[in-house]
């Protein structure tokens, strides 16, 4: 019996002795309850970087409803099935709260800024980084909140993100923009460009602020321009005040700095490369107008295809699937090597891109510094070199009847020649082309075989299945403020 005491004593000692460790020993160091602000900001940035880049049709299908590609042998994206996949679902996660094995955009820029706010910067210089810090990640707020806009309508914004409700509410788009245009002008303001901030935990700028200010100035631009024809005053005011600190050269371009291996490539290369797929082609939509125009940009973008019917003969072209249709991969054009390469960065926002914007604005007679023709002329410019192409190649392509300024445009519009031109330029970014297809109605898309008219080209994803369900009161609301949640309902800025 004392035996038996004496080893309930030594057990418990035992027990005792390893208790005051318990919590250290039942902690994953690693795998952290809570990490650092500024990896979630690195994170966020490379979740932002990947879901715009990708052509994964669970969660990006822009480069299809943009018609620069079509698929090979499942078309039902090209045919604007959204549903079967959840893809709407997927799309608001991605920005929200996380999808698969990543966290949100949104939700990982917002811990970031708390984790950050929380520090206590023991000198002057620590003071400013940390408000540089907290300036830079408005700045991907405002940025992913204007695509979510862009994608939706009107989207939870002021109630978004708080674990505490479950049901946000849905804000309007338009006041979500002003909102937007609000929170950069205060981000401008704050930035302080003599200044450190993130370093290399930043992948777009490695911690530069000056060229976080650059791209605050740019972002106003874009938001400016988009609102257009639904508000002429705000849209030119904004741009007015913000075109001359923009992007001054495509070295400003905000961009993903993706690595060989992975993963850390570029996702089209995990894509359609190693996933061993072929799941996609260019759109005869693209290539045909490209074909038509000699667009120097053609090998830069696709490759030749055997065209010849005749044995031991070759006839190479480029050649697009018809689009939404099945069209097998052997018998088209593919996609150039140079965005199989698995270091092709990723697009966030480009010098290209803003020289079309400035020459929509000097167009509607806005004081943008410069003629429409000259934006337009360093757009096309800039894109063709950024591509691999050269001065001459553009100055030639320039000079044709269908791409010159002044010619194209008393041929057409003002607003076919930009358009296309700009959807042309943002070949890869598929929603940027979509947009600027939805709000200028230019180029001229194909019909899917789904459809029977233009006006029932899709112009935006439907709510999440999810949201449908979960937050029911707060979508009913919503649906019936931007007129009804179907495809073919024209957000607010889409005006024409």
């Amino acid at each position: 019996m004392k035996n038996r005491y004496w080893l309930l004593l030594v057990v418990i000692a035992l027990l005792a002795s390893c208790t005051d460790k318990f919590e250290e020993y039942n902690t994953d160091t690693k795998n952290p309850s809570e990490v650092p602000g500024e990896p979630l900001f690195s994170n966020a940035e490379k979740t932002l970087s990947d879901q715009i880049s990708s052509t994964n049709v669970n969660n990006n299908v822009w480069k299809l409803w943009a018609q620069y590609w079509t698929e090979t042998t499942y078309t039902d994206e090209a045919n604007y099935d959204i549903v079967n996949r959840t893809i709407a679902d997927w799309t608001f996660n991605y920005y929200y709260t996380g999808a698969v094995a990543n966290d949100g955009v949104l939700s990982d820029l917002k811990r970031a800024k708390e984790l950050i706010s929380a520090q206590t910067p023991a000198t002057d210089p620590e003071k400013v980084a940390q408000q540089n810090k907290l300036y830079i990640i408005d700045l991907l707020q405002v940025y992913s909140y204007q695509r979510l806009v862009d994608i939706f309508g009107d989207v939870p914004y002021t109630e978004a993100l708080d674990i505490n409700n479950i049901h946000p509410k849905y804000d309007d788009g338009m006041t979500i923009y002003k909102d937007l245009i609000t929170r950069v002008d205060a981000d401008i303001a704050g930035l302080d460009d003599t200044g450190d901030s993130f370093g290399s935990a930043d992948l777009y700028y490695n911690g530069d602020v000056s060229a976080w200010k650059k791209f605050a100035y740019t972002l106003k631009v874009k938001l400016g321009i988009t609102l257009a024809d639904a508000d002429p005053t705000l849209a030119q005011s904004t741009v007015e005040s913000a075109y001359d600190k923009a992007f001054t050269s495509s070295d400003d371009d905000c961009l993903m700095p993706y690595l060989t291996n992975t993963p850390n490539t570029n996702t089209l290369y995990e894509d359609l490369v190693l996933s061993g797929r072929h799941d996609f082609v260019p759109a005869n939509t693209v290539v045909d107008i490209m074909n038509n125009l000699q667009d120097p940009r053609l090998p830069l973008y696709f490759t030749q295809v055997d065209t010849s019917t005749e044995t031991g003969v070759e006839k190479l072209a480029y050649l697009g699937g018809s689009y939404g249709e099945s069209s097998p991969f052997d018998n088209y054009s593919h996609v150039s090597d140079k965005l199989l390469d698995p270091t092709f960065p990723g697009l966030i926002m480009t010098y290209t891109e803003l020289q079309f914007y400035l020459a929509e604005a000097a167009q509607r007679g806005w004081n943008v510094g410069k003629t429409a023709a000259e934006y337009y002329d360093e757009g096309v410019k800039s894109s063709i070199m950024w591509w691999g192409g050269t001065e001459a190649e553009a100055n030639a392509y320039l000079a044709k009847p269908d791409v010159d300024y002044a010619t194209a445009v008393a041929a057409t519009s003002w607003k076919e020649v930009i358009g296309t031109q700009s959807w042309l330029a943002s070949y890869t970014r598929g929603l940027n082309g979509y947009t600027t297809w939805r709000r200028l109605d230019y180029p001229i898309f194909n019909l899917a075989p789904t459809i029977d008219s233009y006006d029932q080209i899709p112009v935006r994803f439907t709510y999440p299945i999810n949201e449908q369900t979960l937050n029911a009161d707060n979508y009913a609301a919503a649906s019936s403020a931007i007129g009804g949640d179907l495809l073919t309902t024209k957000l607010f800025w889409d005006k024409n």
